[in-house]
């Protein structure tokens, strides 16, 4: 009885939240929770470039915060040879990448 309380008040309090409140409620709890995202960067039709054993993605802010900047940025390995597995020479790396000039499609990886 207590913790169905407990879920009905959060999802009471997560509703009056604005959207973006929500988002980053969203984003905590799937960074605690991991991911193992995969981003695909694309010139045309091309794949280009792909980056493996992503745990999130994030936005850029200005440096008050109060602002987003038009690019993202993550860390994850950069799979050189596109086969999808993390091989002994690929490492971790940091990468960014424009939101308003970049075809990307980024997704959790099924395997």
């Amino acid at each position: 009885m207590r913790m169905a309380f407990c879920i009905i008040t959060a999802l009471f309090l997560l509703g009056g939240c604005t959207q973006e409140t929500q988002n980053k409620f969203g984003r905590a709890v799937q960074n605690w929770t991991g991911t193992n995202g995969v981003l695909e960067v694309y010139a045309g039709e091309k794949l280009v470039r792909r980056f493996i054993k992503i745990d999130k993605l994030s936005t850029a802010s200005s440096t008050d915060g109060k602002q987003d900047r038009p690019y993202r940025f993550g860390y994850g390995v950069l799979d050189e040879n596109m086969n999808g597995i993390v091989d002994p020479a690929e490492k971790k790396v940091y990468f960014e990448f424009s939101d308003y000039s970049t075809s990307y499609v980024f997704y959790e990886n099924p395997r």
